[in-house]
């Protein structure tokens, strides 16, 4: 049998385990045991656009009223019918909650392969590549937990940087990040902090909660830091870019009215203020983009080549380690937990805070999504 973890989609709060039978694999699957994985808002934030995002559609579980919420880890093959996947390889990807996984492995090569299911194949494909570690020059098995807590936010927050770099800041030489303290946010705020010294550098100012503000001044990456209540009176007036990782429309205007025409470029990435989202269309200065990261991926394998991409994000992934796990006050502590217990564990206690609260609240907003929408043009 094969156990794995279910949501009602309607309702987060209400889940549950599913038990199925284990079918025998065809030609071309392997089954991997699902060995560890990282549980935190991050995939609330699936869940939440479980429908909008087609997240749900990563591992169906039959029932259109529940889905599987995915997560990203490591799992180790313990059944082969595919040829250049041999048991007891492990591998990095996206796999759901559960025991173990089949998955059709298609385009093997020595890097890893990509899961070929018919239901994923129209899926983003970043999703859907499995990385063997044996050969990933980011890996480190002492550092697993820290890669599936942060490497599928980094890759993010390095192409965003990218984005920006390559643009040449749209003209701007400030870029202000909100929700400063999160984790996509200061993974953006270490790379361009990188370019410190150099001529492409700017000033990197992080917005945050009067309660995180000390945290992430700490971090080290962020030139200034203010809170929310700031903006309006403490933000410099020049040529800026914002990052908008919180889809605070409340933020978001006051960024607008402070900085008018001076904005340069709104960059949407993401959404954890889930409460406050909301369109403006009406707003001074430019309409935000929602920044899709693939797109910039997929636009530097084409001018550098798959080889030297994955080069240079590793090397911005193994420097952003260093300051996550030094011995002495590293960014980032993990919690550890095991077996179906701990699972339900971390999901109680996510129930009873207050992003996941708002962030159901959001999901039950039918016209959420729309209205955050509106005003916002999408870059490809």
């Amino acid at each position: 049998m094969t156990t794995r973890f279910i949501v009602q989609r309607n309702d987060l709060r209400q889940a549950g385990w599913q038990e199925t039978p284990a079918e025998p694999l065809a030609d071309g699957e392997v089954r991997l045991r699902v060995d560890m994985f990282a549980l935190t808002s991050n995939n609330v934030t699936y869940a939440a656009f479980g429908d909008a995002m087609n997240y749900w559609r990563f591992y169906p579980t039959g029932d259109p009223a529940t889905g599987c919420i995915p997560v990203w880890g490591f799992g180790s093959v313990v059944e082969s019918r595919s040829a250049g996947v041999a048991e007891g390889e492990r591998f990095y990807g996206y796999f759901p909650i559960a025991d173990e996984v089949v998955l059709r492995a298609e385009a093997v090569h020595p890097g890893g392969f990509t899961d070929g299911a018919a239901h994923r194949r129209d899926l983003p494909p970043i999703y859907n590549q499995y990385v063997r570690c044996a050969v990933d020059p980011a890996y480190h098995a002492d550092l697993e937990a820290q890669q599936a807590l942060l490497r599928p936010l980094f890759a993010t927050s390095f192409l965003i940087d990218d984005f920006l770099a390559d643009s040449d800041f749209f003209g701007a030489r400030t870029v202000i990040l909100s929700s400063a303290s999160s984790k996509t946010a200061y993974g953006t705020a270490f790379c361009l902090a990188r370019r410190r010294g150099r001529p492409d550098a700017v000033a990197t100012v992080g917005l945050t909660s009067p309660r995180n503000a000390a945290f992430v001044r700490s971090l080290g990456c962020y030139d200034e830091v203010l809170t929310y209540d700031d903006v309006a009176t403490a933000v410099r007036l020049g040529p800026t870019v914002y990052v908008d990782f919180s889809g605070s429309a409340p933020v978001r205007a006051a960024v607008h009215q402070r900085l008018g025409d001076l904005l340069r470029y709104d960059c949407a990435v993401g959404a954890t203020h889930w409460d406050a989202l909301g369109g403006a269309p009406d707003l001074p200065g430019p309409a935000p983009v929602l920044f899709f990261a693939p797109a910039q991926a997929a636009k530097r394998v084409g001018e550098w080549g798959a080889e030297e991409f994955q080069q240079r994000m590793t090397t911005a992934w193994n420097a952003f380690m260093d300051p996550v796990t030094r011995a002495r006050d590293p960014w980032l502590t993990v919690v550890r937990g095991q077996g179906a217990g701990a699972i339900v564990h971390v999901t109680s206690i996510q129930v009873q805070s207050p992003v996941f609260e708002a962030t159901l609240a959001y999901a039950a907003a039918k016209g959420a999504l729309a209205n955050y929408s509106k005003g916002l043009s999408k870059e490809v």
